[in-house]
């Protein structure tokens, strides 16, 4: 199939960016699964020997000190969707985090998928332009490093979170 010249591939585009978490989360964890086939809500699996970590890989795009990324799938052929529009399905309850590679920055993110809203994430590297500072989402919060960090606690898929823990504003849990 042919693609507008000069312009990337969605499928490449995506396949990089789950190659660059891939190579991250090799640096800090010593087994990382690959599932067979295309059909998996989720693209890795950390096995950090006690828990099996879900982890769906985006690409993540740098704009105005705010990196973006798509929370949910969209697809055309689902049989469930409206007539010409897309069919949106979230991730929670099918991956347990995002890892966000950010070609504008060259980092990675790991992001607990419940941190965020359904259709869309933001993680901030910049201040605001009106000094806020409570319910912002900081890249730095989230970034994991050339073999610098590993999840301080068991990470468990199906531990309920009270209200403080809702992802608004800072973290109130370390997670790496």
């Amino acid at each position: 199939m042919a693609y507008p010249k000069g312009a990337i591939h969605p499928k490449l585009v995506g396949d990089r960016s789950a190659a660059m978490v891939l190579a991250r989360l090799l640096e800090i964890y010593e087994v990382v699964l690959l599932p067979f086939g295309e059909n998996q809500r989720y693209d890795l699996v950390i096995d950090t020997g006690t828990d099996f970590i879900r982890v769906q890989c985006k690409t993540g795009r740098l704009e105005n000190g705010v990196i973006r990324f798509n929370a949910c799938s969209s697809t055309y052929h689902h049989p469930n969707r409206a007539s010409g529009q897309p069919y949106r399905h979230h991730y929670r309850g099918a991956a347990d985090m995002f890892g966000v590679y950010c070609r504008g920055n060259d980092k990675v993110y790991l992001v607990p998928v419940e941190d965020i809203g359904k259709r869309l994430g933001t993680l901030r590297i910049e201040r605001t332009l009106n000094s806020q500072a409570q319910r912002v989402r900081w890249a730095g919060d989230y970034e994991i490093g050339r073999g610098s960090i590993r999840l301080t606690e068991t990470f468990s898929p199906t531990r309920r979170r009270d209200s403080t823990d809702r992802g608004a504003g800072r973290p109130s849990r370390t997670l790496f």
